[in-house]
């Protein structure tokens, strides 16, 4: 999920207000009149760039660290009270720094949540850092130079590859990518959402990520999802966000029963939960619901999300062992 995609209207008004941010008039945006009209306009995004729209206006009213911190511990408290157990999370120094942010004053307030939610939830967190594919290489690559310390130190547990996806294609980072897989850094990148599935044999390939974001048009290439299979990559698929975006028109024409039938390892994720007003619980939900699964099914993608994260053993033995008892308590009933 992307922290930034977490701020809830009721957030957005308060930091405009304490950082006096103008938002749009109701007059030129309707949607602006209340927390209630602006929630409506979530429900009625038309594609992923109609979305980004508002997803870069809610951004314009993060400014000082204490936001940062506000906005990511008012997921970590949603995502505890969901029973979510750890979190690795996006977020998009360019959007803060092009308009005059500091990037330590992201990681700081971003990193303090973190660090709250593993001491006072109980809840285990990595930081990923997405560049912004709709910006110039060059300023990811510059952004790149300037955050590697905080990879080096542990601040950060791996690089993304967000924003618009049609017209831009993964190969493009490739430089940053190598970078990356040289200094030993963990790689993913979204890929598959809207764009054409040789995005994904171009993360895969070109880039060498070790998960793909999103992915449901692996489903378009039988060979690709062999391969990505049998090397366990790991797919995290936003069920609710490829709704409300319109990638497909129900939660049925995911590709969920065709991973499960190829073993494909895959999680359920919620993206941008503010925005598309559902949580991990709901994401669940809507895939029980369309699918009917069994807990076993279950078992399997609970432990792909595990087996797929970033943290070190001895916490995925905990979790592992954590979906085990819930399975047979499951099986006991």
């Amino acid at each position: 999920m992307h922290l930034e995609g977490a701020l809830s209207p009721s957030l957005l008004f308060t930091l405009a207000s304490r950082n006096n941010i103008p938002l749009p008039s109701p007059q030129t945006d309707p949607s602006f009149t209340s927390t209630s009209t602006l929630l409506e306009r979530y429900d009625q995004f038309t594609s992923l760039d109609d979305f980004l729209h508002y997803y870069f206006i809610g951004m314009s009213c993060l400014v000082v660290a204490q936001d940062f911190e506000d906005l990511a511990w008012e997921y970590f408290k949603t995502a505890r009270s969901q029973n979510v157990m750890h979190a690795e999370v996006f977020f998009d120094p360019q959007a803060h720094t092009a308009r005059g942010i500091k990037y330590e004053t992201v990681v700081e307030g971003f990193g303090k949540a973190c660090r709250r939610a593993e001491t006072e939830l109980g809840m285990s967190t990595r930081m990923i850092l997405c560049f912004l594919r709709h910006l110039p290489v060059e300023d990811a690559k510059a952004t790149w130079e300037h955050t590697l310390g905080d990879f080096e130190n542990g601040t950060l547990a791996g690089i993304g590859l967000d924003s618009s996806e049609k017209g831009f294609p993964p190969e493009e980072w490739r430089d940053i990518y190598a970078d990356a897989k040289v200094r030993g850094i963990q790689r993913t990148a979204h890929a598959g959402e809207e764009g054409p599935v040789e995005y994904i044999k171009q993360a895969l390939r070109v880039c060498d990520v070790q998960r793909i974001d999103h992915g449901i048009k692996l489903a378009d290439d039988e060979e690709l999802m062999k391969e990505v299979a049998e090397r366990k990559i790991l797919v995290t698929m936003c069920p609710l966000s490829n709704l409300k975006l319109q990638c497909v028109q129900k939660v049925d024409q995911l590709p969920v029963r065709k991973f499960l039938d190829h073993r494909v390892q895959f999680s359920i994720n919620s993206d941008d939960p503010a925005y598309f007003t559902s949580y991990i619980q709901d994401n669940y939900c809507a895939v029980q619901d369309a699918f009917d699964l069994q807990a076993d099914d279950w078992s399997y993608i609970g432990k792909a999300a595990v087996v797929g994260s970033w943290i070190d053993e001895p916490r995925k033995a905990q979790l592992l062992q954590m979906i085990d008892r819930a399975i047979n308590d499951h099986h006991g009933q």
